[in-house]
């Protein structure tokens, strides 16, 4: 067993951008941070035979990146027809608008202030351009507008920031509830138990071979994670910043502010079912 199959999820090794699915193609954004990882993953989603193409999450405003998203579009003979939006986070969505400039194509989103020409996104949508099958998963929780697309010709799910190719997400609080983003992974998990689901193509990090084992560890981290903050209040924490270097003294220090949102969620969460 190679060292990334025993990690969650069994994370791809190897480069990044490039094909990821018969499917699906990653480009690279190049805004690598300790919050996005290697960077933001813009995903180019088309059928093999169309010259149509769906584009998730075109990232930064970031000149170069954009034009690389439609330049691989256009080298796969493909022509940019729609982009989607996993959410509204910058390094998500900040490009939209100006990805729609050079590609002609709308902009759908759940939230209505990031659509573009398109109408929005809800429940049970089905996105059929080219012939393509995306199927619209509501997953609020990372924040309230999340979505993932699911690609059944694939087997896989685009995940955005709900789940990722490396390590957790936070829960954004007041925006992102923790309760919400529990039933987001449960979700999630009947993809892979009913329909099939292995792969998940997240916006951040390598592609993950094993979605169940991802979201099953997803889970437990969640549930470890809320014990572990409900025994630091028991314990004298009174703030969210005391929780914070109680329980994620672990984690690197220029992390703990996103670390504190999760911690709000978490203190809400064990409010709300009188847990504390």
């Amino acid at each position: 067993m190679t060292e990334a199959a025993a990690l969650p999820g069994q994370p791809r090794g190897g480069v990044l951008s490039g094909p990821a699915t018969a499917r699906a193609v990653n480009v690279l954004a190049p805004n690598p941070s300790a919050m996005t990882l290697d960077g933001t993953n813009t995903w180019v989603v088309a059928e093999p035979d169309s010259d149509l193409a769906v584009v998730i999450d075109p990232g930064p405003l970031h000149e170069g990146h954009l034009a690389e998203v439609v330049a691989t579009a256009e080298r796969a003979g493909k022509r940019v027809a729609l982009t989607l939006l996993t959410h509204g986070h910058p390094d998500h969505a900040e490009g939209a608008a100006r990805f729609a400039e050079l590609t002609g194509s709308e902009v759908r989103a759940l939230d209505p202030e990031l659509r573009l020409g398109g109408e929005g996104l809800a429940a049970g949508d089905v996105i059929t351009t080219g012939g393509l099958e995306l199927r619209v998963v509501p997953t609020p929780g990372h924040t309230a507008d999340s979505l993932c697309f699911h690609l059944p010709a694939d087997r896989a799910v685009l995940t955005g920031d709900t789940i990722l190719g490396r390590g957790t997400t936070m829960v954004a609080h007041p925006d992102g509830r923790l309760g919400d983003y529990l039933d987001s992974l449960r979700r999630l998990r009947s993809l892979t138990v009913d329909d099939g689901v292995h792969t998940v193509l997240p916006g951040h990090g390598p592609v993950l071979e094993d979605a169940q084992g991802a979201v099953e560890f997803y889970l437990a981290h969640r549930a470890s994670r809320l014990a572990q903050v409900e025994t630091a209040v028991e314990n004298g924490c009174t703030t969210a910043s005391d929780v914070v270097a109680h329980v994620y003294a672990d984690v690197d220090r220029s992390l703990w502010p996103a670390a504190e949102l999760s911690v709000h969620a978490q203190l809400e969460y064990l409010k709300e079912h009188g847990l504390i």
